[in-house]
């Protein structure tokens, strides 16, 4: 949790307090002042939470803190609750080639079609995804199906097969999981 960021905005009492703790906080902290705002609308990094006292337009991820006084064990509880969010919505999507993959709706899509998956469909795609190189049966095998077993089973290579034919049939690509002699891939 050492890259989640507190940026206080325009509160130097805050700051002072959440300083003195830092050390039993989850989230490291810095100020700015109004003059400094811009920096913050030109930041590409998003795992961030912007607590200020009134809403400014143009700035993700803000907490709004209007109900003062507070207790600083709720204010604390508050903001890991928002950092707990914010993971959340981070974690909940990826980009895998040209799909969007959303983990919470187990849904892959394109542009205008959208796919519901199974658990294990979801997991082997974000797997294969992982990785830079192809990957074979038995690390599938053991990596998403938690399949110990020294037993000969079809199991990866059945997923895999039907899982292409339901690309291919919503999204006309037989190109999305390829598979090779050492293994299967994303591209």
């Amino acid at each position: 949790m050492d890259n989640q960021k507190l940026i206080i905005y325009d509160s130097l009492i805050i700051h002072e307090i959440l300083s003195e703790i830092k050390d039993n906080l989850n989230f490291n902290i810095s100020h700015i002042k109004k003059d400094e705002l811009n920096l913050i609308k030109n930041n590409e990094n998003q795992n961030y939470i912007f607590l200020t006292q009134k809403k400014i337009s143009n700035i993700e991820n803000q907490f709004i803190l209007d109900n003062l006084p507070i207790r600083l064990i709720q204010l604390i509880e508050r903001l890991n609750v928002e950092f707990l969010k914010l993971n959340f919505k981070d974690q909940a999507s990826q980009i895998i080639g040209k799909y969007f993959i959303d983990l919470n709706s187990r849904t892959i899509s394109n542009k205008k079609d959208i796919l519901r998956l199974t658990e294990k469909e979801i997991d082997t795609i974000v797997y294969l995804n992982k990785s830079k190189k192809p990957i074979k049966i038995k690390e599938l095998q053991l990596n998403v199906w938690d399949h110990k077993s020294l037993l000969e089973t079809h199991t990866v290579e059945t997923h895999i097969h039907r899982l292409r034919k339901k690309i291919k049939e919503k999204f006309k690509d037989d190109q999305f999981i390829i598979s090779s002699k050492e293994g299967y891939f994303i591209i």
